[in-house]
Order: structure tokens, then C-alpha cells, then sequence
């Protein structure tokens, strides 16, 4: 990761927004038509034989040293549902000495009393090893979370595979994964030390007959069933925000009183059959 220092910038929106709770929102968002025309210019590569079926993008690694406009959508100007207690705001997402934060905030933005940041690819990625270091704050009532998701806003059927950490209690981390919208496969796994207290190592592998979880390494969960498996390329996303609403989940929220924020370190995409990117890579290891 590049070690020069940077000073704290805020990163400006721009272009089409994705969100998983487009389904809520109703939000519109990249026609048809693009996507298909991005397809035609190559923004899908085919993937290894081996891997079948599911196209996907490149092969990347993101230690922020600087913003890849290219490569990253940035949330803003509008809240996921009315579970969600936050507005996406530009403002809560920051890049600093290699580390890029989202916040979460009281400010009043439109409807909602608090901002919140998320980022999320413009491309869509298939089987592979799906790779993310980064540090959570504490505090009941919010979800720092990274996922990959495709839906009915691209005209795909609902897929998502999870890491979220409810941060009511930073010494675990939720993984799960919805097929057409139908989840009903979270696993709470432990995270040593904690989510806060340092970073972590979150990766999943995506195969044609299997699903893992690692965290810092160590296989935390796996599914087998093809019933329960995704089968459509799918967005990378980071997000931090907070419900006053899904107290059973979340856990009951109150006014941090402070700033908080999930720093994200580096982030990488390694398709399948391809060599591994970085020395510390998951899939250097992996059979």
C-alpha cells in the first residue's frame, strides 16, 4: 500500500447510482440498454472455462491510494427504505493515508436526522475471491457491511452474499446469502479481538458448486447446496449505516454523539483460475 501520506479529501458523486434496497426504493437507475453496451465494449471479460456460466469483469486490487472514479460509485442523496435512519451523503466518504472511511453522522439530510456513506463498483464480478481489510467503530442500531448484490434494478434476479457487522457487538461478524431474495442463511462467526480494535482479513470465495467464508484466514462457514448458491455477476459494495427501526437485529439505537466509521484498507477481486495478486491474498493459499 502506498505510504505516502495524503490529506483528508472528500470524494464527489457521479454517475448511476446501485443499491440493494432498490427494491424498496424504487430508485431508477443504468438502463438496460448501457449495461448491455457496456458488455459489448468489454466491460465483461469471459470468465475461465472452468468457472462456467457467469461473465465477470477483471481481476483488481484497490489499496486507495488515490479514488478510482472508474471503478467506484459513491451513494448520495437518498436512504435505502424506511428502516434506514440515514441519507447517503458524498460528505461521509473520505480518503486518508491510504484508508478509505465511510461515516456515519448526525446531520439532517432531506427526511432523515444522520448521514451515512457507501461506495459500490460500477462493474459486476463473477466466481472468484472476493477479498476486504478493514476496521468497524462500535454502537448499537448500525451495520458496517461488505457485500456483493445484484437485483431487480438491473433486471436481474435478487442475488447478495454478506459480511455484515452489527456493530451492537464488534466481537462477531454476520455472514449470509440471499438466492432470488430468499435468505435464511446467516451464521454468526466470531472475530478475534474484535471488528474495532484492529483490521481484519474478510474474504469470500465464489465457486459454481460452493460458497466459503474466511475471516483472517480461517473458514468460518460453507454452503454446498446449488439451491442456495448465486448464479449472476454482482456489484462490490461498502456501506455504514443505522435503522432505529430493526431494534431485534440491530440492536436499539442512540446518538453516538461522535463521528463514526468503517475504514476500509484494501479491497481486491481475484477471478477464478487466475494467479493471486498480492503476497497476503486468500487466494494464494486456497485449494
Amino acid at each position: 500500500m502506498n505510504s505516502d501520506p495524503k490529506t483528508m479529501s472528500t470524494i464527489a458523486a457521479g454517475g448511476t447510482p446501485f443499491t440493494r434496497q432498490a427494491r424498496q426504493a424504487g430508485l431508477s437507475r443504468l438502463s438496460a440498454i448501457s449495461a448491455l453496451l457496456l458488455a459489448a465494449l468489454g466491460s465483461f471479460v469471459t470468465a475461465p472455462s472452468h468457472a462456467q456460466d457467469i461473465p465477470s469483469s477483471p481481476s483488481f486490487v484497490d489499496d486507495f491510494a488515490s479514488f478510482n472514479r472508474e471503478r467506484w460509485y459513491v451513494s448520495d442523496g437518498w436512504s435505502n427504505g424506511s428502516h434506514q435512519n440515514c441519507t447517503w451523503s458524498k460528505g461521509l466518504v473520505e480518503l486518508s493515508d491510504g484508508v478509505l472511511s465511510l461515516g456515519f453522522e448526525k446531520q439532517k439530510l432531506k427526511d432523515r436526522d444522520y448521514a451515512c456513506g457507501e461506495i459500490q463498483t460500477k462493474q459486476r464480478f463473477g466466481y472468484g475471491t472476493y477479498e476486504a481489510r478493514m476496521k468497524t467503530d462500535t454502537g448499537s442500531g448500525l451495520n458496517a457491511a461488505f457485500f456483493s448484490y445484484i437485483g431487480p434494478s438491473d433486471k436481474q434476479p435478487w442475488d447478495e452474499i454478506d459480511f455484515e457487522v452489527l456493530t451492537k457487538d464488534t466481537s462477531k461478524v454476520q455472514v449470509n446469502a440471499y438466492i432470488a431474495g430468499k435468505g435464511k442463511n446467516e451464521k454468526l462467526v466470531d472475530v478475534a479481538g474484535g471488528t474495532e480494535n484492529a483490521f481484519n482479513e474478510y474474504a469470500f470465495v465464489w465457486e459454481k458448486d460452493s460458497l466459503r467464508w474466511y475471516v483472517n484466514g480461517k473458514l468460518v462457514n460453507t454452503i454446498t447446496d446449488p439451491a442456495k448458491l448465486p448464479t449472476h455477476a454482482q456489484k462490490i459494495f461498502f456501506s455504514l449505516w443505522g435503522s432505529d427501526k430493526m431494534t431485534g437485529w440491530m440492536g436499539a439505537f442512540a446518538d453516538p454523539g461522535r463521528k463514526l466509521k468503517l475504514q476500509i484498507d484494501r479491497v481486491a477481486f481475484t477471478a477464478l483460475g487466475e494467479p493471486c495478486q498480492f503476497p497476503e491474498s486468500l487466494a494464494c493459499s486456497i485449494k
